[in-house]
């Protein structure tokens, strides 16, 4: 049996299952993700460096702030690489 549109109106098979979401929605979404890898690093880098900075306030040490700088700036380039592997290699059943 078919609609107006020509469409059937029985559900697909099981393994022909259509993806949830508009386009419109789907291209939200990869434009949200790729927005996080732009902000995970200054993110990362900031909150390190901030830690660094309060731990040298409170210890009054002045190595620690430049140590919490390279340390964010290792952690968000290691979660930058990550987040763009898995965008660029989307896993199965995944959307």
């Amino acid at each position: 049996m078919y609609n107006r549109e020509g469409m059937a109106f029985n559900t697909p098979p099981p393994g022909e299952e259509k993806p949830r979401g508009s386009g419109a929605t789907r291209s939200l979404a990869q434009a949200e993700r790729l927005l996080q890898i732009a902000f995970v690093l200054p993110c990362a880098m900031l909150l390190c460096w901030g830690a660094g900075w309060w731990l040298d306030q409170h210890f009054h040490t002045k190595w620690l702030s430049v140590a919490g700088l390279v340390f964010g700036i290792i952690a968000g380039m290691v979660s930058a690489i990550r987040l763009a592997l898995e965008i660029g290699n989307p896993r199965k059943g995944k959307q």
